[in-house]
């Protein structure tokens, strides 16, 4: 790489640097919030509710308004909580259903070294700051009321009623089962002496939230199911206020789907979900972007004064209009799974309910690496009794088992591509003249010589599917989450070790707000790929200038790579010791008389410079 080049890169890299502190915060500073930006906290919100089930679509200028219960304020409003060894389950009389529930088995945080300050002993909640509770019914005075629901305790759960003055009988009975499990019974019934026509109702699923101040909310965001497959609507795709080449986009505020075939719905945040299963499809999905109010206290400190508000998701199932007769009534059933994404746990559920319910874990498109990944570190960590980060190297070991014969005959070839340079090279300075012919003939010459130019790349496309399935089974395992390895406190975050303050700054590493942590396994496995990368042999035909930019390609995926979890850099930082091992043996082992022989056909030569 000559010094132009070297001088344009290093340019580059500084501005990459300097854009946020130069151009973000001097030349566009952010603009401050209002007073009462953010939304208070769900019991002070707007008691207004839309009235139908397909509002008028939702402009910046025209904000959304939260599905809420229009409760009667003058009426207190009353809890009842019930416990089970899994979770804690809070009922409110406002709109009858679940405010809160609490996973009594997780930890809301699990702080690394320079968190501890800010550990708490608070668990993992579901639907937090949600304006209405779960299962609430609204859209109308006919099917709202005051708002106020009458809550007693039952076998096993809890039941919320309520009579409306228009003959209109709500009852809805909450009985928590094992597994995170809670089965719902919802009966309309008319008690009049006429027809009693209900508007289309919104049955509120949930609010997604993230899991603590330090959550990013990348993974925040409503799944539902048409049958066939998911839909991911949250702050990283429908809701993203970034488009096209990072370019600012205004987000929409609310998201409509389905058509009479939404099977399931689920609000979740990274390890966390609640899901709705009703029994009788819904006939459509209605998702809303809400602010969620700042940390206060302790916590505020953790979050950027210049940072927009957390984003919230509410959903709700929408069922048509109906008409009960008098004296009747209907019925649904709807079963909320109310915990961790944990894979065995549900696909359990889904093959009790037939319901695809364990695509919640958003394994994407090589989910059966995933899985298959997963299952092996989990039977690792069970049968062998093997602490889960020495599963991630034990399975890392393995899979290199697997891959070993493709990776020694990759390295194999590309010697032998090596070797071959010499004749490549006077063939394309033969015919420089023509390049198709002289393509034409390094092919024919390779098939003479029985070599292919893709055989050292085979493997690492092969490997492809592996990452990609160990990088979204890793992104979702909540068993590793908390878990330690050697100075790592936390392998589903990254292994920071101290926190260098003033800058945050600085693109893809720093933190704004706090500061570019100091993570030492991204430093570790930069180190193992540019040592393996100095192993390879260079690829025949290659620009020497673009063999050296793919030498020093590992620093980017180090840079890329800093601040994902320490269970993935793990993994890969394996994966390169190995890689590492393996070319050295094969190097050392001389071809056998059954490799490649010598080169046939005519030697060429590339034509000697006259001597002056």
């Amino acid at each position: 790489m000559d010094r132009k080049s070297i001088i344009i890169l290093v340019v580059a890299f500084l501005l990459l640097i300097l854009w946020n502190p130069l151009v973000v915060n001097k030349l566009y500073p952010p603009k401050p919030l209002p007073a009462g930006a953010t939304n208070p906290p769900a019991a002070n919100f707007p008691t207004s509710a839309p009235s139908a089930p397909y509002p008028p679509p939702v402009t910046p200028e025209a904000p959304a308004t939260a599905l809420t219960v229009p409760a009667n304020t003058n009426v207190p409003e009353e809890l009842l909580t019930l416990t089970n060894s899994e979770a804690r389950y809070v009922f409110s009389t406002y709109g009858g259903g679940i405010k809160r529930i609490e996973l009594l088995r997780y930890k809301e945080t699990v702080a690394t070294r320079f968190e501890k300050e800010t550990d708490t002993n608070r668990v993992a909640t579901l639907n937090s700051f949600a304006p209405a509770p779960t299962l609430a019914l609204l859209d109308g005075p006919a099917v709202e009321g005051d708002g106020i629901f009458t809550l007693t305790p039952i076998a096993n759960g809890v039941r919320a009623s309520k009579a409306l003055t228009n003959g209109l009988t709500i009852v809805k009975d909450f009985q928590v089962s094992s597994n995170y499990l809670v089965e719902a019974t919802i009966r309309l019934e008319n008690h009049s002496s006429q027809s009693l026509h209900l508007p289309p109702q919104q049955w509120i699923v949930g609010t997604a939230t993230p899991l603590n101040p330090r959550d990013t909310g990348l993974a925040v965001g409503v799944l539902w199911y048409n049958g066939a497959k998911t839909e991911d609507v949250g702050g990283a795709s429908y809701f993203a206020t970034r488009g096209f080449g990072c370019m600012p986009r205004v987000p929409p505020l609310e998201y409509h789907g389905g058509v009479s075939n939404v099977a399931w719905a689920a609000v979740h945040n990274q390890y966390f979900t609640l899901a709705a299963m009703p029994q009788q499809p819904a006939e459509a999905l209605i998702v809303r972007r809400l602010d969620l109010p700042r940390p206060t206290g302790e916590e505020a400190r953790l979050v950027a004064t210049s940072a927009p508000p957390a984003q919230g998701f509410e959903a709700a199932l929408v069922y048509p209009a109906l008409e009960i007769a008098p004296n009747q009534g209907v019925t649904n059933r709807v079963f909320l799974y109310t915990g961790p994404k944990e894979y065995q746990t549900l696909a359990r559920l889904a093959d009790r309910f037939n319901n695809n319910i364990d695509l919640i874990m958003s394994f994407g498109t090589f989910g059966f690496v995933s899985k298959a990944l997963l299952l092996g570190m989990n039977w690792l960590h069970e049968a062998l009794s093997l602490p889960y980060g020495w599963a991630i190297v034990a399975i890392t070991l393995i899979i290199k088992i697997v891959f070993w014969p493709l990776t020694q005959a990759s390295t194999r070839s590309m010697k032998r591509m090596q070797a071959l340079q010499p004749q490549l090279n006077a063939i394309k300075e033969k015919y420089k003249d023509d390049p198709m012919k002289a393509n034409k003939k390094t092919m024919e010459f390779m098939r003479e010589q029985k070599v292919s130019p893709l055989g050292g790349c085979l493997p690492m496309l092969l490997q492809v599917p592996v990452f990609f399935g160990f990088y979204r089974m890793i992104q979702s395992a909540i068993e590793l989450r908390g878990q330690s390895f050697l100075w790592v406190t936390d392998l589903s975050k990254p292994d920071t070790l101290l926190v260098i303050p003033g800058l945050g700054s600085i693109p893809f590493i720093g933190i704004p707000g706090v500061g570019l942590p100091f993570n030492l396994l991204p430093l570790v496995m930069g180190a193992t790929m540019l040592w393996q990368a100095r192993l390879t042999p260079p690829t025949p035909g290659v620009d020497p200038t673009q063999q050296k930019i793919m030498r020093y390609m590992p620093l980017f995926f180090m840079l890329f790579l800093y601040n994902f979890s320490a269970g993935l850099t793990l993994y890969w930082t394996v994966q390169n010791l190995l890689t590492i091992a393996q070319t050295k043996l094969t190097r050392a082992v001389p071809s056998s008389p059954a490799g490649p022989g010598p080169v046939k056909g005519p030697l060429l030569t590339p034509p000697q410079k006259k001597r002056k």
